[in-house]
């Protein structure tokens, strides 16, 4: 068996090893994610999901204020700074010092997460295409930088996705962005290829076929497949059936090189990584 790179990220002042996966646990602070039990609005439903992923053994909770499912409504700026406020001084107040991630392509709203709520991670699902500032702000907060591949924006990206070669505009893209973030000084960035973000479910497959290939980068890679329509869409059913195609899928990213899930399940995915786990410490795999 290959060894593999051993990948950390400096997550507030300590090192995050990640030649064991970790699972990102997802609240969304939101009344229109793509998937209904996903969505936390009350306090009580708030402190509950967090509970919830820290207590099932998620790593990392990734909280998100905008709806990033297709067509989703815009918000603005201050309306998702009110809401993140919200999750965060909730989290804060009864789960100090856990490790936070937000959902944000926002630079303004990266730096009040970071600066006023101690968040950790940025995660931006446009990797500064819908912000300009976005990457000279990252460079100053000094934060770890999930950058995602996305064509289009969350209202127009699944009208017509095309692509003449996948693989190599995927490639590309990131080889750009890493280049321009290393320029300025970013050290911890991490990878998320955006499966189902301005991509069919052919696209989807393409790019779980060839995840191993993103090892080329030498960087942290994370999965976010959970519940999504290229699952129920090639199986049949909603969201709400899909979490058996969720865990066969971790596995396969498990395998194929994933450092990161992002689930709506915890426990399922905690359980997949400890399974995935066993089978490459064995002499038999």
């Amino acid at each position: 068996m290959e060894t593999k790179t051993v990948k950390y990220i400096n997550v507030n002042g300590k090192l995050m090893d990640l030649s064991h996966p970790q699972v990102m646990g997802i609240l969304n602070v939101t009344p229109d994610s793509f998937y209904a039990g996903s969505r936390q609005q009350t306090e009580k439903d708030i402190i509950n999901r967090t509970s919830q992923i820290i207590e099932e053994g998620a790593s990392i909770i990734d909280i998100g204020a905008y709806s990033s499912r297709p067509n989703a409504e815009h918000i603005s700026p201050e309306e998702e700074m009110r809401r993140l406020r919200t999750g965060l001084e909730i989290i804060n107040r009864y789960h100090p010092g856990c490790v936070v991630s937000v959902d944000t392509f926002r630079a303004d709203v990266a730096q009040m997460c970071v600066e006023e709520y101690g968040v950790a991670i940025i995660n931006d699902i446009a990797a500064g295409e819908m912000d300009p500032q976005m990457f000279g702000m990252i460079a100053r907060l000094g934060v770890p930088y999930i950058i995602m591949h996305m064509q289009g924006t969350p209202q127009n990206m699944q009208m017509n996705p095309h692509y003449d070669n996948l693989l190599k505009e995927v490639f590309l893209y990131f080889s750009e962005k890493v280049q321009k973030l290393r320029d300025l000084g970013v050290k911890d960035i991490i990878l998320d290829p955006g499966f189902g973000f301005g991509k069919t479910v052919e696209h989807n497959y393409q790019l779980m076929n060839h995840l191993e290939e993103f090892s080329l980068f030498e960087l942290p890679l994370l999965v976010g497949i959970s519940r999504k329509s290229m699952i129920y869409k090639l199986l049949g059913g909603t969201p709400k059936d899909a979490l058996n195609g969720t865990t066969v899928l971790d596995t396969i990213s498990l395998l194929k090189g994933a450092d990161i899930l992002r689930v709506h399940d915890v426990k399922a995915a905690v359980e997949t990584v400890k399974i995935v786990q066993k089978m490459k410490d064995s002499a038999a795999f």
